[in-house]
C-alpha cells in the first residue's frame, strides 16, 4: 500500500516511516526537503499519485498566533484539495489531547481549524489526538522560562514516549477510517511542574521550578485536567519515570 506521511522526516514521522516500510509498505516521508510543500501546494500532485492514505504530521514553523494559524489553515486545504483529486481513501491527522478544551492557546485554535477542515472534506479520516511526547519536556521549560526560573502549571498531565506515539499511528493508519477522533497517552499521570522538574534535573538544569496556577500553557490556562485524555484512550507501554532516567538534553540547532 503506497502511505505519504507529511512531514516524515521529523520525530514521530521518520519513526511511522520506518515502521511501515518494515511491513512492506510503501511508506514515503514527504517534506520540503524532498520537494513537497503544503503551504504552496508543491509537489502534493506527484508525491500523492496512487496513494491509497495520507498521514498529516507537518507542524508550523512559528507558533506566533497568525502564522500558526494561516499554516494550518493553507495546508489543510491544499493537502485535502490534492488528496480529493488523488482519490485518496483515509487521511489521518496527528492533533493534541484537549485541544477543543483549550481554544485561547493561538497553536490549539490553529489545530481546531485544521481538524475542522479535515472533517468537511468529504474524505475518509482518523484524527489521532496525543498528549504531550516525552521529548517535549524541553520545549514547554522553554515556554515557561523566565530568567533563572521556570513557571509551570500544577495541572495534570499524561505524556507518551514517541516509540509508542508511532506504533500506535502503524494501527490506525492501516485500519480503517474510524471518521472520528481518538486519544493516544501514556500510562501515568503525573503534574507538568512534577514532569518537566524531573526531566531537567536529569540533564543537569538547576534553574528553579516555579510552581503556578495562573502559567499559561502555550497560552491558554489550564484546568487540572485539561491536558488529560478522556477514559477509554489507548497507553503506551514506557512510563516517563523509566524514560527520564537516561533523558539527554535536546539536540543544539
Amino acid at each position: 500500500m503506497k502511505i505519504v506521511v507529511i512531514g516524515g522526516t521529523g520525530l514521530i514521522g521518520s519513526k511511522l516511516v520506518k515502521r511501515l516500510q518494515a511491513k512492506g509498505h510503501d511508506a514515503i516521508a514527504a517534506s520540503p526537503a524532498s520537494g513537497v510543500n503544503t503551504m504552496t501546494g508543491e509537489g502534493l500532485a506527484q508525491v500523492l499519485e496512487g496513494a491509497q492514505v495520507v498521514v498529516d504530521l507537518a507542524n508550523s514553523p512559528s507558533f506566533e498566533d497568525k502564522a500558526v494559524l494561516e499554516f494550518f489553515q493553507t495546508s489543510g486545504r491544499n493537502l485535502m484539495s490534492a488528496e480529493a483529486a488523488a482519490g485518496v481513501r483515509h487521511h489521518l491527522a496527528l492533533s493534541v489531547v484537549g485541544t477543543e478544551r483549550l481554544l485561547e492557546s493561538g497553536y490549539l485554535r490553529a489545530k481546531m481549524a485544521q481538524e475542522t477542515i479535515i472533517r468537511e472534506s468529504g474524505i475518509p479520516y482518523t484524527i489521532v489526538h496525543s498528549t504531550q511526547f516525552f521529548e517535549f519536556m524541553f520545549g514547554i521549560a522553554q515556554s515557561g522560562a523566565d530568567g533563572g526560573k521556570v513557571h509551570l502549571s500544577p495541572a495534570m498531565m499524561q505524556p507518551i514516549f514517541s516509540d509508542d506515539v508511532a506504533d500506535a499511528l502503524v494501527d490506525f493508519v492501516l485500519g480503517s477510517p474510524l471518521n472520528k477522533t481518538v486519544e493516544i497517552a501514556g500510562p501515568d499521570v503525573i503534574r507538568i511542574a512534577d514532569a518537566v522538574g524531573q526531566y531537567l534535573r536529569q540533564i543537569g538544569d538547576t534553574r528553579d521550578i516555579v510552581v503556578d496556577s495562573q502559567t499559561r500553557y502555550f497560552g491558554a490556562l489550564l484546568e487540572n485536567n485539561s491536558l488529560v485524555p478522556s477514559p477509554g484512550a489507548r497507553l503506551g507501554k514506557l512510563p516517563f519515570s523509566e524514560w527520564v532516567k537516561t533523558a539527554t538534553p535536546p539536540p543544539a540547532h
